[in-house]
């Protein structure tokens, strides 16, 4: 068998792997709540990520070549833009996260607080699996001399820093996690935004990827796999508190509230265990 074919089905291989491995235990988990984690359009989802991306990796350097041009690396505009996506992208989605939960929890909305929660949750989970990825492809990225789109070694991320950290882009997962967690949650709770607050989400996630191998951090292939990973941990996330109502995690960081008190100030009330709870105050 060829060393290039060889190459693409152990990569098919690894992908398959790293995003249906969960499946058997959280199968078991899923069927003791009543509700099914993991589907067989996981599987699809997974099969069309990984068949995408082997079937765009040859085109990698052409892709690189084009975005890389002088006529479209001029355009102000463009590198305007790449910058702003790429900044509310990260750091920008875990501050959108923790605020809205922070908002959420002060103004007692549980659809807000929850939303910040899911987000942020998919954010590290995807960032989880993608920071293991990098270090075990060990891809070498596009700005870096020699150029070559087949610049894999095993481990190599160990060691040899973020100039081999390409595979999978990491922007691209969060922005597509981020996506998918907000989406799948706002749809549960306003069935017609699905049309108008899903599109938008994604949309931007799309431009994220586009703006990373824009400025020459990341092949084409790199985002496709982000992406498919990303929402994969987001939708993923969501079901499972959906499986799992009522977890420690949840009533921990959901349960408390402000309540009034008789100096005129607050009083921070958290439940940690059932009839067990933590308190301070503030004037």
């Amino acid at each position: 068998m060829p060393i290039g074919i060889r190459r693409n089905v152990f990569m098919a291989t690894v992908l398959l792997v790293a995003m249906l491995a969960p499946a058997a235990k959280a199968q078991s988990d899923s069927a003791a709540s009543g509700r099914q984690l993991f589907t067989y359009r996981d599987g699809l989802l997974a099969g069309a990520v990984v068949v995408t991306s082997l079937l765009i990796r040859p085109l990698d350097e052409r892709f690189a070549a084009r975005l890389q041009d002088s006529s479209t690396q001029s355009n102000r505009k463009l590198h305007e833009l790449s910058k702003l996506v790429r900044t509310t992208t990260a750091p920008g989605s875990y501050i959108i996260g923790t605020s809205m939960y922070v908002v959420g929890r002060v103004t007692k909305d549980a659809h807000l607080a929850e939303l910040g929660l899911r987000g942020t949750e998919a954010l590290l989970v995807g960032e989880a699996v993608g920071g293991v990825m990098k270090v075990v492809f060990g891809r070498q990225r596009p700005d870096v001399e020699p150029r070559t789109s087949n610049g894999f070694r095993f481990m190599r991320g160990l060691t040899a820093g973020d100039a081999y950290h390409s595979f999978p882009s990491g922007h691209t997962l969060a922005a597509f996690a981020a996506a998918a967690a907000v989406s799948s949650e706002t749809t549960k709770w306003w069935p017609n935004t699905q049309f108008v607050i899903g599109p938008l989400l994604f949309g931007g996630a799309a431009v994220t990827g586009l703006s990373r191998m824009y400025d020459n951090r990341h092949w084409a292939s790199d985002v496709i796999v982000g992406a498919g990973l990303g929402t994969f941990a987001g939708l993923k996330v969501v079901r499972y508190h959906g499986a799992h109502p009522g977890t420690r995690f949840d009533k921990l960081l959901l349960s408390g509230s402000f309540v009034p008190v008789g100096n005129g100030g607050h009083a921070l009330h958290w439940m940690v265990l059932p009839g067990v709870g933590l308190s301070g105050r503030s004037r």
